[in-house]
C-alpha cells in the first residue's frame, strides 16, 4: 500500500522538521517547503495527497496559496489543512471559505491532527458509490437510496434540504462545514439555498431529531459539524 505522500509548506524550520518526524513515524511520505512560492512549485510538481499550509508565510500568504491551488483543475482537489496561530473566528472563516479543508490553530496536539488528516483523506478518497451507502452514527440511521431516516429506529420525515443537510454533516462527523460550503454541497436548481436559510433548516432539523439534535455542533461565527468521538 502506497503511502500517504504530505506537503508541509511552514516557515519556521523547528515546526516543519517536527512535522516531518512524527509523520514519517506514522507511516506518511512527507516533503517541505519553506515559502509560498516554493510551496505552489512542489504542489504543482509533487501533487501530494494532504497539505498542511502555514498562512504567515514568507512571500506569497498561506490564503493566498490556497485560493491559487483551488482554482487550479489539477490541484483543485487536493486536501489542505491550514495550520496557523491565527486564531480568531475571521480568521478561521476567512481559511475555510478560501478553499481549505479544515483549519488547526497552533499550538496543536498531534494526536488532534493525525485525526483530522485521517479524516480528510478518507473525505477525499471518497466515490460515487461510497455516497449512496448508508450512514449509521451514534443511532441515527440515514439511507441516501431511499432518502428515509431513522433515529432510535424511529422514522424522521424530513424535507429535502434538511436531508441534504444530515447527510452531508453526518457523512463526514467532526469536520466544520461554513454555511457557504453548505450551499455549495446540497444546493439543486429546484432547491435554492441561501447562508441565512442555511440557520433556518438547522434548527428545523434540530428540533425534528429530537435530544439526538445535539449532534449537530454549532462552531461560532464559523458554521455546523457533526459530533465525532475523534475530537
Amino acid at each position: 500500500m502506497n503511502k500517504k505522500h504530505i506537503l508541509i509548506i511552514e516557515d519556521e524550520k523547528d515546526i516543519a522538521e517536527l512535522l516531518e518526524f512524527n509523520l514519517e513515524n506514522n507511516e506518511y511520505k512527507t516533503s517541505i517547503a519553506n515559502n509560498g512560492e516554493l510551496g505552489l512549485e512542489k504542489a504543482r510538481t509533487l501533487n501530494p495527497d494532504l497539505i498542511l499550509l502555514d498562512l504567515m508565510l514568507p512571500g506569497i500568504h498561506g490564503l493566498d496559496v490556497c485560493r491559487v491551488l483551488k482554482t487550479d483543475a489539477k490541484m483543485k482537489e487536493t486536501a489542505i489543512i491550514m495550520l496557523t496561530a491565527l486564531g480568531q473566528e475571521e480568521n478561521i472563516v476567512e481559511g475555510l471559505e478560501a478553499g481549505a479543508d479544515d483549519y488547526i490553530t497552533k499550538p496543536f496536539s498531534f494526536k488532534v491532527l493525525m485525526a483530522r488528516m485521517q479524516s480528510v483523506l478518507r473525505r477525499e478518497s471518497t466515490t460515487e458509490g461510497d455516497i449512496n451507502k448508508p450512514v449509521n452514527i451514534y443511532n441515527v440511521l440515514i439511507s441516501p437510496r431511499t432518502r428515509g431516516v431513522k433515529i432510535e429506529n424511529k422514522t424522521i420525515d424530513l424535507t429535502f434540504t434538511e436531508f441534504q443537510i444530515l447527510h452531508l454533516l453526518a457523512s463526514h462527523p467532526g469536520w466544520v462545514f461554513t454555511r457557504y460550503q453548505i450551499i455549495d454541497k446540497i444546493r439543486g436548481d429546484n432547491y435554492p439555498v441561501t447562508d441565512r436559510s442555511v440557520d433556518f433548516q438547522i434548527v428545523g432539523l434540530r428540533k425534528k431529531m429530537g435530544e439526538s439534535g445535539n449532534l449537530i455542533e454549532t462552531i461560532r461565527g464559523v458554521g455546523y459539524r457533526f459530533k465525532s468521538d475523534e475530537l
